[in-house]
């Protein structure tokens, strides 16, 4: 990082006014970006599109908002809703705990404050999964009030613009960069200039390859002076990523198909599975059909091996192997965590997006 000069707080009044206007004016003029959340007042919505936001690209996340809209019009059908129908709707997005906060969420509003958000910054923090960042874009989308988001694409453009190279994932970093969007903030208009830097983030400055040709703030753009618009945002901590090895079983016998749920504070809490056999390793058929998990089933029906998928989380690859064994009746299994359901009743269950994928590409349903 020698390169890079590092931010001082004395930079010019000049260069931050410059910013913020250049900003404005290109989010005024040029910002095409279109969502069907901008713009929008209702804090129940805008509270949805961020959770839903999280972890989660935009065009990734656009159909589960409007579904949910559509499905929930307000927080109160929301909080009344079955929690198996709600995470059916979230399935697919990935990382369940949003969902079972928002929720949370959802009930607590709908019990204690008479269905309406709360209006002010510190009682939205205070909800189940919202953080700093939410909070704001909350209280500045739906209520106008002065707070700036900052977020991944903030990060990037304020690192880069300003030539930051204090890490942006150590404490000292997130108070220096909150700071900085805070004195930035066009406080006549939180609301538009907090989804212009992160618009500006999402389509001029990216991670790889950004349009500096088109950016607004171009000319006193410290990382494109320098040249080491590669290296900003600095990072200090490296993400270990591990790997598990999962091993399915579908029984499919007598027409029904046997599924369980998955327990608490593990990834894919409360959604439901197949027969499920974790290994250190990943095993072969014969190595499989010889674990004592399989062997407890007591079968004498040829057991197949049906593919393999592999996902990436965050922390996590998940490798997982498919087996599936076709029966004439159905068989018991031990410990009795799991039922039985009729192929056509696999549409009301929420599934790990592994298994969806092993369903639908086997035509389960």
């Amino acid at each position: 990082m020698g390169k890079v000069n590092l931010y001082r707080m004395e930079t010019t009044n000049r260069l931050k006014k410059y910013f913020t206007k250049q900003l404005m004016t290109w989010h005024e003029t040029e910002n095409e970006r279109s969502l069907p959340w901008k713009q929008e007042k209702d804090p129940y919505k805008i509270w949805l599109s961020e959770i839903i936001l999280q972890q989660t690209r935009a065009q990734q996340g656009l159909p589960y908002y409007i579904k949910f809209t559509t499905t929930y019009p307000t927080i109160g059908d929301m909080a009344n809703a079955a929690d198996e129908e709600v995470f059916r709707i979230w399935q697919g997005l990935g990382y369940y705990n949003r969902c079972k906060n928002m929720l949370a969420t959802a009930r607590m509003i709908a019990s204690e404050y008479g269905g309406v958000f709360p209006a002010d910054y510190d009682g939205i923090l205070a909800l189940k999964g919202i953080g700093p960042y939410t909070a704001a874009a909350i209280a500045s989308f739906a209520y106008g009030l002065p707070y700036a988001v900052v977020d991944g694409n903030v990060y990037r453009v304020l690192a880069r613009y300003f030539g930051i190279a204090e890490p942006s994932d150590t404490t000292n970093g997130k108070k220096q960069f909150q700071e900085l969007a805070q004195e930035l903030l066009d406080t006549t208009d939180s609301a538009g200039y907090n989804q212009a830097i992160m618009d500006l983030g999402a389509t001029v400055c990216t991670p790889k390859v950004p349009a500096c040709q088109r950016c607004p703030l171009q000319e006193h753009c410290v990382a494109l002076r320098q040249d080491t618009i590669s290296l900003l945002p600095v990072k200090n901590k490296k993400l270990i990523v591990k790997e598990r090895y999962f091993h399915y079983l579908l029984l499919n016998c007598s027409e029904k198909i046997w599924i369980q749920k998955r327990g608490p504070k593990d990834i894919w809490e409360n959604l439901y599975e197949l027969l499920l056999v974790e290994h250190d390793h990943e095993l072969d058929k014969a190595t499989f059909k010889n674990h004592e998990v399989v062997k407890a089933l007591s079968v004498r029906d040829e057991i197949e091996y049906a593919g393999s998928h592999s996902q990436r989380l965050t922390h996590r690859i998940i490798k997982t192997s498919f087996f599936v064994l076709q029966g004439d009746k159905v068989i018991d299994v031990p410990g009795n965590k799991g039922m039985w359901v009729t192929r056509d009743a696999l549409k009301n269950f929420a599934f790990p997006k592994t298994v969806i994928h092993f369903l639908e590409k086997n035509l389960y349903f």
